[in-house]
């Protein structure tokens, strides 16, 4: 008997508890209503509500059930008790109820939910629906709706454009232009939000953090914001801030599409991939986007960083249907082959594109460098511009090779800005002023170097020779214009360091230039010499158009100059500007 009150002891301990709080009912809630169980959607919405009877949210799921079950008038009794004695500030109740009343024929009443939607809102989250409702309503009563303003299209066509200038990657004119907004319409929270994350594409934390803080006191709730806190306080390695936060975006289960992704994507780079991979199931299930290839691709890095590879697999092979020609499901797909042979998988990346070294060693296969379509692709660019600020010394130096790449306005203004950051490598400044100059950048540009703050002069590439000859700038032309398609920016630009180098030393007495194809020859070979590259005095002298005996001899006298042996026991060697 002993023995079995024992047995029956230990089986008790074996019971795990269940926790009961607002998610638990939360997350049923939600998977009953993808399976249109109603009924069972509101028991668990209304047990919801016992838990967390102060917050807002619980109370708007339920109204938000109770109207797809068609009581509209019990709905937008809920919706009222939010607006009076909640959160007056969830204009979205309005919106909400202006439905009800239209789907009970009180068009009167659903003019008035409306009218003070639009006058009051922000977000211009249901903007477009709230107009299409608007023009039936003055269809039904016969005359036009007594709206004074639109809160929300206040500053819109201006954010629509910051919207776009982001989307292209152009972060610098999108902050120009967000500053500008939120500067006129201090109240305009969407605006702040994006200013925020221009700033953190761009690397500038300080500022990114203030304006994200700004939203927050404005509105506590912001779930765009809070989110983008999040990511913030992880990029700092601020995990006493960081967790409560996460724990409370672990709680929310939001129902608009918008939220819904926002909240899916940041869970994913926070590393909750569990909670990522809920959500991002939730977005599958609806059939306006079924044919959207990214989403496909974040749920399968959600399920392959839980360890789900077969769901995984299944999501990459759908992602490969939607979008045929892109190399990014491929590439995952190889990395699971590899897996189940036994290899280990670096964890996935949510960005819809080739991990950086990846995208790196397609692009140095080709002679056409980066595609254009790649160059405007935001997230490329954010990552190159992210990376130029807080990337290792190797991986700044293939981003500013890429950047010269790109070359457009917004490139010139990040190297611009690299120019004058004092904690930055020397060389890799040279790197970057090198690449101004191949844009086409000809003015004197300001640079942190050696310690100190000095102006480049205009020309190609600085130097400290009282004069710039035009036949010193012909050899470099016609070594230039042969290496353009077989050597980077980086073996470029030390040729020409090397040039500069030889003819600061010579000066006064530099030699006679009567072989130009000569000379530029000779600096080709020593250049790929440096950069153990094969090469031999046949092949550039044939190239060149000129005798080996020439090349050879203005070899020698580089290297006596110079002392090229030395420099080939290091790719970056430097002079002085």
């Amino acid at each position: 008997m002993k023995e079995k009150r024992i047995a029956a002891a230990e089986q008790t301990s074996k019971v795990i508890p269940i926790h009961w709080d607002a998610t638990f009912f939360f997350e049923r809630a939600v998977r009953s209503m993808d399976r249109y169980h109603y009924a069972k959607a509101l028991k668990y919405f209304r047990r919801a509500v016992e838990y967390e009877p102060d917050n807002p949210v619980n109370h708007c799921n339920m109204a938000g059930i109770l109207s797809e079950m068609g009581n509209y008038a019990e709905s937008n009794d809920i919706l009222r008790f939010i607006i009076d004695d909640l959160d007056p500030d969830m204009t979205e109740c309005h919106f909400y109820m202006a439905n009800n009343f239209a789907n009970l024929e009180m068009y009167e009443e659903a003019e008035r939910a409306l009218v003070r939607y639009l006058e009051e809102d922000e977000e211009g989250q249901f903007l477009t629906e709230a107009e299409e409702m608007m023009d039936l309503l003055q269809f039904e009563l016969e005359r036009p709706a007594p709206v004074t303003r639109i809160k929300a299209r206040e500053g819109m066509v201006e954010h629509d454009q910051a919207r776009t200038l982001l989307e292209e990657g152009k972060f610098n004119q999108a902050v120009r232009l967000l500053e500008s907004i939120v500067e006129q319409n201090p109240d305009f929270l969407a605006a702040r939000n994006n200013l925020a994350l221009a700033y953190y594409y761009m690397g500038l934390f300080p500022k990114a953090m203030d304006t994200i803080r700004d939203v927050l006191e404005l509105d506590s709730g912001n779930l765009h914001a809070l989110c983008n806190l999040a990511i913030f306080y992880q990029h700092l390695e601020d995990e006493e801030n960081l967790a409560p936060i996460v724990g409370l975006l672990k709680k929310t289960v939001p129902f608009h599409q918008e939220h819904v992704f926002k909240l899916a994507t940041t869970m994913g780079i926070l590393g909750e991939h569990e909670c990522a991979y809920f959500h991002f199931a939730r977005l599958l299930r609806d059939a306006s986007l079924s044919q959207d290839p990214c989403l496909y691709h974040y749920a399968a890095v959600a399920a392959s960083n839980i360890g789900r590879l077969d769901e995984a697999e299944r999501l990459w092979r759908l992602t490969s249907k939607r979008d045929p020609g892109s190399d990014i499901p491929r590439y995952y797909l190889s990395q699971l082959a590899q897996v189940k042979a036994g290899e280990e998988m670096p964890p996935a990346s949510y960005h819809y594109h080739l991990p950086f070294e990846e995208q790196f060693k397609l692009w140095e296969k080709t002679t056409e460098g980066i595609p254009d379509h790649m160059k405007s692709d935001p997230l490329v660019r954010s990552s190159f511009f992210w990376a130029l600020r807080h990337g290792d010394r190797h991986t700044k130096l293939q981003v500013i090779q890429a950047l010269g790449m790109i070359a457009d306005n917004e490139v010139k203004d990040a190297l611009r800005s690299f120019l004058l950051e004092s904690g930055e490598d020397d060389y890799l400044k040279r790197i970057a002023i090198f690449v101004l100059r191949t844009m086409g950048v000809g003015e004197p540009l300001q640079v942190y170097l050696e310690g100190k703050k000095i102006t480049v002069g205009s020309g190609r590439m600085p130097s400290q020779l009282p004069i710039w000859d035009a036949q010193w700038q012909e050899v470099l032309n016609a070594a230039l214009k042969r290496m353009n398609k077989q050597y980077d920016l980086v073996q470029q630009h030390d040729l020409l360091t090397l040039w500069v180098e030889f003819l600061s030393r010579v000066y006064p007495d530099v030699p006679k230039l009567t072989k130009v194809e000569g000379w530029a020859a000779a600096l080709e070979y020593l250049t790929a010499k440096m950069h153990r590259r094969a090469i031999s005095y046949h092949e550039v002298a044939k190239r060149y158009g000129t005798s080996i005996a020439t090349v050879s001899k203005i070899v020698k006298r580089i290297d006596e100059v110079c002392g090229i042996k030395e420099k080939m026991k290091s790719v970056n060697s430097v002079f002085n500007i």
